[in-house]
């Protein structure tokens, strides 16, 4: 049985695929992805993420927003272009925002004002939020919440939290976001997410970062998708198609599609 997935989180606009780029997609569609949802970075990245969501609309769907470790002392002039760009077109959501305390903690404030722009940005516009939140899940969930009892949904990306931070962040109606970390032999996230409910789960690459294993160390891409679903699948002690199934229902009602 060939099973549908969708890769919630990838950067395939990056130039780390400048060189297979449509091998790439096509190894991913062979594999059982039909959509991918690409966040933002800032304005750089902006013409590689437009060029690739022209190259298939329906497929390829895009975010519009900072990534946290772009936020300088330029942050507000971004956070404008943001703005200007949301008020022009429709996006799949506000991403990828949040904040990141593993590089560079400089900016922390700047950081977290950005945000809190951007959640309100995606309350306003009606909008899901993708949160990135490395060594900082807790300042994230802490900013996160006021605008969660306004009714913002969204996906923490990349979830690799403990079992309290997973229950706290499905309680506020937030999707957690799991990718390649959890083949990872010490990670300890698939015994975490054992006890989510698969309802709450959605599945990313976030390709060209994080390869599953059998890929590790490697160039990370949508194709590996399955390894993800798979790992799900054995964790919970259920099918690939239990899991491919309801994950993709998962994204399709966060994504509104």
């Amino acid at each position: 049985m060939s099973v549908q997935l969708i890769d919630t989180h990838c950067h395939l606009y990056l130039s780390e695929f400048d060189s297979d780029r449509p091998a790439v997609a096509d190894r991913a569609r062979e594999a059982g992805v039909t959509t991918f949802f690409l966040p933002a970075v800032d304005s750089t990245t902006h013409p590689a993420l437009f060029q690739m969501e022209r190259l298939d609309p329906v497929s390829f769907r895009i975010m519009m927003g900072l990534h946290p470790c772009s936020v300088m002392d330029n942050y507000g002039d971004e956070l404008v272009i943001v703005r200007e760009l949301v008020e022009k077109r429709s996006f799949a959501a506000i991403g990828e925002i949040g904040l990141d305390y593993y590089w560079d903690r400089s900016h922390d404030t700047e950081q977290q004002d950005a945000f809190e722009q951007q959640c309100a940005l995606a309350l306003e516009k009606s909008l899901p939020v993708v949160i990135h939140s490395r060594e900082s899940l807790g300042d994230c969930i802490k900013l996160i919440r006021p605008f969660a009892k306004q009714g913002l949904k969204g996906i923490f990306h990349c979830f690799s939290g403990k079992p309290e931070e997973a229950e706290i962040i499905t309680d506020m109606g937030f999707y957690l976001g799991i990718g390649g970390v959890i083949t990872y032999k010490n990670s300890g996230l698939a015994e975490v997410v054992k006890a989510v409910p698969l309802e709450n789960l959605v599945l990313e690459t976030d390709a060209p970062y994080l390869a599953p294993v059998p890929f590790r160390g490697k160039r990370n891409e949508s194709s590996y998708l399955p390894e993800i679903a798979r790992k799900l699948a054995v964790t919970k002690g259920i099918t690939l198609e239990e899991v491919a199934s309801t994950t993709t229902a998962n994204a399709q009602k966060i994504f509104g599609l």
